[in-house]
């Protein structure tokens, strides 16, 4: 052996032996088998996890016994205008008043400086008293039957007429159509005889509040403004009224019907103040 082979030799160790080399190949098949195994997770697996969860917990929220239903936006009501306010209030206080009794039903009638008076029996005789009777009650000639627009009534018959609004104003409807009146001023003259019955005609409590509700229904209905006797109500038409929601009294209105049947006007526009009541008193 030269010196480069001793060398070589000093520097490459021996090889080991066959059974070292098998002991440690095993060791290491049984630690690769022990190990656990790493999996790769996708980041979309786990965004796509996440979204399925929070749809399941939003399914059980919603769906616990007694959870609050999602609020509905507000809706927009119409506004109630004050004057229809007034007059079912009107219509409130008559059907609570006790029904007047008397001998005479009294009606006065004031337009500018004009007035008039009238009293009434139960059985239709008559007194009138204006400038032209000098104070005095003066008798009707005949007996005279209380008005509405093309109808004459007694009192029998006001006693017993609807108390509904509807099947109120279809009974008007059905009166001016027998009477032949124009089918174009029905619903105008239907109104003209509901304020006659809130104000001029003696009708029982549930009528006189069935008009009130019947006249509230009509479009073009509005509040004046307190003004004296009470609160203005506009009428459609242009007609007026003046009540008081209190009494539940018509203390003056634009719409009065002469002897005929037909509106009374006054050419300067002036209001009627009406006052109506029972009495056991006739003038002298």
């Amino acid at each position: 052996m030269n010196d480069l082979q001793t060398l070589r030799a000093a520097l490459i160790p021996a090889e080991p032996a066959q059974d070292v080399v098998d002991r440690s190949r095993h060791r290491l098949q049984n630690r690769m088998l022990a190990a656990p195994r790493r999996r790769r997770v996708r980041p979309l697996a786990i965004g796509a996890g996440l979204v399925a969860a929070a749809a399941a917990a939003a399914v059980v929220v919603t769906t616990l016994p007694g959870a609050l239903a999602p609020t509905p936006p507000p809706q927009a009501v119409a506004p109630v205008d004050a004057g229809r306010q007034i007059l079912l209030a009107a219509a409130t206080v008559a059907e609570r008043t006790a029904a007047g009794t008397g001998k005479y039903w009294h009606v006065t009638t004031k337009v500018g400086k004009e007035s008039w008076e009238y009293w009434t029996t139960t059985d239709g005789r008559e007194w009138y008293r204006t400038a032209r009777t000098g104070g005095k009650a003066v008798p009707e000639n005949r007996p005279r039957p209380y008005r509405l627009t093309g109808a004459a009534l007694t009192l029998s018959q006001i006693l017993v007429l609807p108390t509904d609004p509807a099947a109120l104003k279809d009974w008007l409807a059905k009166g001016l159509a027998d009477n032949k009146y124009p089918a174009k001023q029905r619903d105008m003259a239907a109104l003209e005889s509901l304020v006659s019955l809130v104000s001029t005609v003696p009708s029982p409590p549930a009528v006189r509040a069935a008009a009130f509700r019947a006249i509230a229904d009509y479009p073009g209905v509005h509040a004046l403004g307190t003004v004296p006797g009470g609160e203005g109500v506009q009428l459609p038409g242009g007609g007026r009224l003046v009540v008081d929601p209190e009494t539940g009294k018509v203390d003056g209105s634009s719409v009065f019907l002469k002897d005929d049947g037909t509106p009374a006007t006054n050419a300067a526009g002036d209001t009627y103040a009406v006052s109506a009541e029972w009495t056991d008193t006739l003038p002298k």
